[in-house]
């Protein structure tokens, strides 16, 4: 499928600003959603990894301005994750992967997205612990190499790793996400674009209206909103993503 053919599907362009404004609402930029649509429509992996880190770094970035408002961010719980992911996801948005091995490995990172999406990683720890630092590094370094090299940002792994270990609470978890999206989202898209690698052209026009969708989440999200129903429904579409990706 051609770049262009993004602008001529209207169910894709009304689709793309829904999951944005999920996302955006738990603190994500929504890469994996759009990846995910894009493989249903049939876009190249050059087409999809690069369009889905540009909308990652718009969303996420309004999603942070509104969690950073509300006071919800906590920097000593982002900058170990951001010492080594960084780095790591520069370097892993240098490297080209096969198409069949991007496909499976996106869709075990889509499964992640269904659980959070579904609320199997949405519970806060009773007793919130302190964040130990190396294993913060390591998680860091595993979490930003996978981001850059297939064009997420990596919040849908950090958030369930945030609560699981009682480290912060849901909005904590929310606002450290949507930062750590936004840094490891322009680390990758740099490195993809130090091999000489370029935007396309069409994704740039869709940044208006995936980021009104980023904007309405962000707003909502950072209050009390409930989206329990179209959360399930956009779960549904990344299983059949999913399903698409292994079978294909």
């Amino acid at each position: 499928m051609e770049a262009i053919d993004l602008l001529n599907s209207p169910l894709l362009l009304l689709l793309l600003p829904i999951v944005a404004f999920l996302y955006a609402s738990v603190g994500h930029g929504g890469a994996s959603g759009y990846l995910a649509l894009m493989s249903l429509f049939a876009f190249s992996i050059a087409f999809m990894k690069p369009t889905a880190l540009v909308l990652n770094i718009i969303v996420s970035g309004i999603s942070f301005y509104f969690y950073f408002k509300e006071k919800q961010f906590d920097w000593k719980l982002f900058y170990p994750f951001a010492l080594t992911s960084i780095p790591f996801s520069f370097l892993g948005g240098r490297i080209k992967i096969d198409t069949h091995l991007y496909k499976f490995v996106l869709a075990t990172v889509l499964i992640f997205a269904v659980l959070r999406l579904l609320g199997f990683f949405g519970k806060e720890k009773a007793h919130l612990r302190s964040i130990h630092f190396s294993f913060a590094l390591l998680i860091g370094a595993l979490i930003g190499f996978l981001s850059g090299l297939i064009g997420i940002g990596g919040g849908i792994i950090l958030s369930p790793v945030l609560l699981l270990l009682g480290w912060a609470t849901m909005k904590q978890t929310a606002a450290v996400s949507a930062l750590f999206i936004f840094v490891n989202s322009v680390a990758g898209l740099l490195g993809f674009m130090s091999k000489g690698e370029i935007i396309p052209i069409s994704s740039l026009f869709v940044i208006p209206v995936v980021a009104l969708g980023g904007i309405l989440g962000g707003y909502f999200g950072s209050k009390k909103f409930n989206t329990i129903t179209l959360r399930n429904i956009l779960a549904l579409v990344l299983a059949i993503a999913i399903f698409k990706l292994y079978t294909t």
